[in-house]
């Protein structure tokens, strides 16, 4: 395609026009074809879509009217089967939860204790002197007191 912008005038925009010997025609206009195209190609992609969404919906009500009363049959061993696979299910993703949270606290004290510096480490510094700072405090009150 070249970059030269539309020209109704050059391409006669799909307008009847007059040229001199007394006949009308009609010019041919690439961008109305274009439109009419993409249109088409609108129409049928739509269209087969909406025949697909119409057929998986009767499928899918053809499935449940064919299972339903397979379910009811079958509810007195389904739902205890569906709650016992939930649990278990529930278990194994908490404890693999617990495991990863363990080995994340490990691994902090390992990094604390071997001179790392891990995120937190200030806070638990600051807290641990404070805390020193009060006991200390709290010995002197406790040594005025009784001496």
């Amino acid at each position: 395609m070249t970059d030269q912008a539309y020209n109704p005038q050059h391409y006669g925009g799909g307008i009847m026009q007059h040229h001199g010997g007394g006949g009308m025609h009609q010019q041919w206009d690439p961008n109305r074809s274009h439109q009419v195209v993409k249109a088409a190609t609108a129409a049928t992609a739509g269209g087969s879509l909406l025949l697909l969404s119409g057929l998986t919906l009767a499928g899918t009500i053809i499935a449940l009217t064919v299972a339903t009363p397979l379910l009811v049959i079958f509810s007195p061993v389904l739902v205890p089967a569906a709650i016992t696979v939930f649990l278990l299910l529930t278990g194994f993703l908490t404890s693999g939860g617990f495991g990863v949270a363990a080995v994340t606290v490990l691994s902090w004290i390992y990094k604390y204790a071997t001179g790392g510096h891990p995120p937190g480490a200030d806070s638990l510094d600051q807290a641990r002197d404070k805390l020193g700072y009060r006991a200390r405090e709290m010995k002197g009150r406790a040594e005025q007191a009784g001496g």
